[in-house]
């Protein structure tokens, strides 16, 4: 038993890490492939789709190979699935191009809350008062590091909105198929992996000339160019795989919570690769940042223990009933027994 928990606890610690290594490289390499001062490679939404190219290619390969076993999920369920997440991705976009750094911030930081009204609403979930504020210290602290400017739009609110409650219907939704469905986290992903492909190469390319003004295939491909494409698709399929790998493990809200170490690590890897500025402010927002996540994981750790006692006093409850049902059986038969006039047994 000790050596399953064991086991359980340093699988999760690995998605994690998993999660948060392969996201902060993906900001870091798409960083490079997209600014000015790199390959200017401006086309968010035509990359997502090659990311998902990818990660539906390796899910393929996985299926064939029997590395992965291919389980049942209605097609419409992957095609609102799909649509969900494509709505995450271009209402992002949008928000980040109509809106301030600031609000788009702002926005980010309100999909936590807005997972726990979703999952309070759709899954009758309820919070204790420790995951409450360990949940406002988090929200408080990655505010202060990242929030500067607001500055928002009718436009750009509205693009936000869609933005907020789409991403965190998403997250929730992938715990939930999981579940309903019995499906594994790559299993999930390599099913939605070859919608969201097909759809975002077909309008991304749209998206992105709406977004920035530049055509794709204006755009000068060089070797450079093409190999941190490459690399950002190696690290995407990590990405994505990790993300279900956590949400299906945990809860969006978890997901949401500990996810915020990454703007941490970006802001401390941006300082020390990129000469970004790092203020006194900076850092008091990441130390109240950290000390939320240090408390939600212990909120989470006394929910749980709290969960298994509540279930082992039920499963010792169940059990003295049957003793009682099962001595009853026996009283009655005994009786019987005398009645008619045979030994007891």
């Amino acid at each position: 038993m000790e050596s399953e928990k064991k086991s359980s606890s340093v699988s999760d610690v690995g998605a994690w890490a998993m999660n948060i290594i392969s996201s902060v490289g993906l900001i870091m390499a798409n960083k490079q492939l997209m600014s000015s001062h790199g390959y200017a490679f401006s086309f968010a939404t035509t990359l997502t789709g090659f990311h998902f190219t990818v990660t539906a290619l390796v899910g393929l390969v996985s299926n064939a190979t029997g590395y992965s076993v291919s389980k049942h999920v209605p097609v419409w369920e992957l095609l609102w699935f799909s649509i969900v997440a494509n709505m995450s991705i271009t209402g992002m976009n949008l928000s980040l191009m109509l809106n301030s750094v600031g609000f788009y911030q702002i926005s980010k930081l309100s999909m936590i809350p807005v997972v726990c009204v979703m999952e309070w609403i759709l899954h009758s979930k309820h919070y204790s008062k420790e995951v409450k504020m360990s949940v406002v210290f988090v929200v408080i602290g990655v505010g202060i590091c990242t929030v500067t400017d607001v500055k928002v739009n009718a436009k750009g609110f509205i693009c936000a909105t869609v933005a907020v409650l789409s991403t965190s219907l998403q997250q929730i939704s992938i715990g939930s198929l999981q579940k309903k469905y019995n499906v594994g986290s790559f299993e999930l992903l390599s099913k939605t992996a070859p919608f969201q492909a097909l759809s975002l190469i077909m309008v991304g390319p749209f998206i992105d000339y709406y977004l920035n003004g530049k055509i794709l295939l204006n755009y000068k491909m060089s070797t450079g160019a093409l190999l941190f494409i490459l690399l950002s698709c190696s690290l995407a399929v990590f990405c994505n795989v990790s993300q279900y790998l956590c949400i299906g493990r945990f809860s969006a809200v978890s997901f949401q919570v500990l996810g915020h170490m990454k703007t941490v690590c970006v802001l401390t890897l941006g300082w020390l690769l990129f000469d970004s500025e790092m203020t006194l402010k900076n850092i008091m927002g990441m130390a109240i940042a950290v000390m939320g996540m240090v408390v939600y994981s212990w909120a989470m750790e006394l929910e749980k223990q709290a969960a298994a006692k509540a279930a082992h006093h039920i499963k010792n409850s169940l059990t003295e009933d049957e003793i009682r049902l099962l001595k009853g059986d026996v009283n009655v038969a005994a009786m019987k027994d005398v009645e008619l006039g045979q030994p007891k047994a």
